[in-house]
């Protein structure tokens, strides 16, 4: 299944939560946003345990190729936290 596919589905079966509907705007539904988040979301961990992780773990690396390794779990998580702020539904995690 393509990425879009899988975003037309995921959001539509977002648009079915009583919860997530209620954030929608008149500029934009959550359940859109939602669903692009939560792929996103799942491909940073996915890039995080099963590459940056596993890398940092496995190999012979020279105290640069750390430094680079963790700078690239850092972009990760930058990542992983814009798209926890792009969501209305989440809100509660940054104490709103």
């Amino acid at each position: 299944m393509t990425y879009g596919q899988r975003y037309e589905l995921l959001a539509r079966k977002l648009e079915t939560c009583i919860d997530v509907a209620k954030l929608d705007t008149a500029d934009e539904k959550e359940a859109w946003t939602l669903a692009h988040d939560i792929l996103d979301l799942d491909e940073a961990f996915k890039e995080l345990t099963s590459g940056l992780f596993r890398r940092l773990e496995s190999a012979e690396l020279s105290s640069d190729e750390i430094n680079d390794v963790l700078l690239e779990i850092g972009e990760q998580l930058r990542h992983i936290r814009y798209h926890i702020d792009d969501s209305r539904y989440f809100a509660y995690l940054r104490g709103e």
